[in-house]
């Protein structure tokens, strides 16, 4: 299995989900687009897409990358544990704010270690390829 791809692709659905709920509130707080603003229970909806989008820019190259020179059964579960992470992340965002951290963790600690997993055998020259 290619598990790495798997985790990315899960990793671009669960950015198209949140954009999808992201819709639904604009239906059911009366924000028409282009506004982003009119509603507190919008905006956690929308800030968390926004956010996750943020992550996602890094997350997708950490993983291929990091792919290169780690067997993809451990980069996968680091890409895992970011998406279980986006989860927590959003259920906390949208009922309180302030309770996101634990969720917000989880998901740039493995954004981090899949950077450095990279970027130290790329400098060094080492790794599987």
């Amino acid at each position: 299995m290619h598990y790495v791809d798997i985790v990315a692709i899960l990793a671009v659905l669960q950015y198209l989900a949140f954009g999808a709920l992201v819709g639904k509130a604009r239906g059911k707080y009366g924000i028409k687009a282009p506004a982003i603003t009119g509603s507190e229970n919008f905006e956690r909806i929308y800030r968390v897409h926004m956010n996750t989008l943020e992550l996602l820019v890094a997350l997708l190259p950490g993983l291929y990358v990091a792919a290169r020179y780690w067997p993809a059964q451990y980069v996968a579960a680091l890409g895992l544990v970011y998406l279980v992470g986006r989860v927590i992340y959003w259920r906390a965002y949208v009922s309180a704010p302030l309770s996101r951290g634990l969720g917000f963790v989880l998901s740039i600690s493995p954004i981090f270690i899949l950077l450095l997993a990279s970027l130290i055998p790329a400098v060094l020259r080492t790794g599987a390829t």
